[in-house]
This record gives structure tokens, C-alpha cells and sequence, in this order.
């Protein structure tokens, strides 16, 4: 309770206290009042649904990443993770800010029980060593950013041009790889992103961003605070290009330069 309790950051739920029983165990947040991400990117999709713009997107991205940095750098010594990281943890706060949820619950199970019972983007080397680190809490955000990005829930979307329903899913990572490896990169992104003119180029850097937190190998994983670097450079470098609606591009996908993996 000492360590989840000495962590204060902004973008980090507040910590406020815990009731210990034999019968009944409580961990007391601050209340986060309007909602999480996961509620905002796949809420009342379809007709009459108002799109969550690209700006608010990369603001609740990197308020999560500033986050899951604060929390990298707090416990570098000792390597804890957050071990929880996805959609629905990151609640925003009365003034929109994202606030990452859920820090310490992985404390406090067994590592085999967390993994498989918190339900956060697993990275691959968790299926054999069932362990929770920091470089899999990156592979969880990379995957967070590919949801941002695609407009698509993990573990709920088949392969492209095989769309049949029999087939077998795959999960968000390897959906994305087998788009851009068949450069076909503009059917990546959101069709709701698609209605803003001049963020083509800031997309595909920030997919490569994605791309490099979802490196199969741990070690080739960039940090936390490098991806913070990294995303804060990209929007820097694209912001001033504006973001304006476009009625006309409702339906229609730009053509994007292809990325690598």
C-alpha cells in the first residue's frame, strides 16, 4: 500500500486509501467522472455517433504515456510494472486529462493469477515466463496506440482481404503487421480519422511509434520515456498543419505512403 500510495503524478489515478478484511479487500480511487478511453473509442459507433477527433486522441495518449513513464521511472530500481495496461484503465479526469487506473492491483495477486486474470494487452513472452515487467507494460501501450489509431478493440478483428468468418482471429499487433506488409497502410487507420484533412503523415509516424513498442523482442522495446520523446516530437513537428474537417472524406481513404514493419 506504501508504494501504490507514494505515487503522485497527474496523469496517474490518485491512490486515496484501502480497507483490509478477512472477507472483504478495497482499494479507494479518486472518482474519474467522465468515463475511459475504451468508452470513447468504441461507444455508440455508427449513425449519430460524434468521432473522437485525432487531437483529443494523441492528448489522451500522451497524458497515458506520461503516466506509464512517471510509474517506469518512480520504480526503476526495483522494475515494478503496471502490469494492466489498456483501454478501459485509462479514465479521464473533470477537465478530460487521462489518468492511468489500476496501478498496484498486479501487486498484490500472484504473477501467473495477474496475467491471466486483469486482462491487459499481453505481450508475447508473457505466454511462457508469466511475468509482468516494464518492456511488456511498453508492448501493452504500443498495442494501445494501434487501438487509437485503427479504431479497433484487440483480439476482435480478422486478417484483411480474408475476411471470412470462419477464419481464425489474430490479435491487433499482427493484424497491423500483415496490412503493412501487404502495403495496404491507409486500411490501417480509422475511417473516423479519414475526415481530417493534414494528419496523414503525423498517423504513420505515430504508427511507427506503435510499431517499435510492439517489437517482438523485449529488449528492441524502446522505454517509456523514449516513446514519450518520441510522440511529443512527432506532434510538435506535425501540429501546426492544422486539423480541419472534411465533409467530402467521410468514406474515403487517402492514399498514405507505406510504412515498414
Amino acid at each position: 500500500m506504501d508504494v501504490i500510495g507514494n505515487l503522485r503524478h497527474p496523469n496517474v489515478v490518485r491512490f486515496g486509501g484501502y480497507y483490509y478484511a478477512k472477507d472483504e479487500k478495497l482499494l479507494v480511487y479518486d472518482y474519474m467522472p467522465n468515463g475511459s478511453l475504451h468508452s470513447l473509442l468504441h461507444g455508440n459507433r455508427g449513425a449519430g455517433r460524434i468521432p473522437l477527433d485525432w487531437t483529443t486522441r494523441i492528448s489522451l495518449i500522451i497524458g497515458a504515456a506520461k503516466g506509464l513513464q512517471r510509474i517506469h521511472a518512480e520504480y526503476a530500481a526495483s522494475r515494478i510494472p503496471h502490469g494492466n495496461i489498456k483501454s478501459s484503465n485509462i479514465l479521464l479526469d473533470k477537465n478530460g486529462t487521462a489518468c492511468i487506473s489500476d496501478f498496484g492491483l498486479s501487486l498484490l495477486l500472484n504473477p501467473v493469477h495477474a496475467i491471466a486474470r486483469l486482462g491487459g494487452y499481453k505481450a508475447p513472452e508473457q505466454n511462457e515466463i508469466k511475468k509482468l515487467s516494464q518492456k511488456a507494460d511498453v508492448y501493452s501501450f504500443g498495442v494501445l496506440l494501434l487501438e487509437v489509431l485503427t479504431g479497433r478493440a484487440p483480439l476482435q478483428y480478422p486478417s484483411p482481404a480474408r475476411r471470412r468468418a470462419e477464419e481464425e482471429e489474430e490479435d491487433l499487433p499482427k493484424w497491423v503487421q500483415s496490412v503493412v506488409r501487404d502495403e495496404w497502410t491507409a486500411e490501417v487507420f480509422d475511417r473516423e480519422l479519414m475526415r481530417y484533412k493534414n494528419i496523414e503523415e503525423e498517423l504513420v509516424s505515430m504508427l511507427h511509434v506503435a510499431m517499435a513498442c510492439v517489437a517482438a523482442q523485449p529488449e528492441k522495446r524502446p522505454t517509456m520515456g523514449e516513446v514519450v520523446k518520441m510522440i511529443e516530437e512527432i506532434r510538435a513537428e506535425q501540429s501546426p498543419l492544422g486539423e480541419e474537417y472534411d465533409e467530402s472524406r467521410n468514406s474515403q481513404s487517402p492514399s498514405l505512403a507505406t510504412t515498414e514493419e
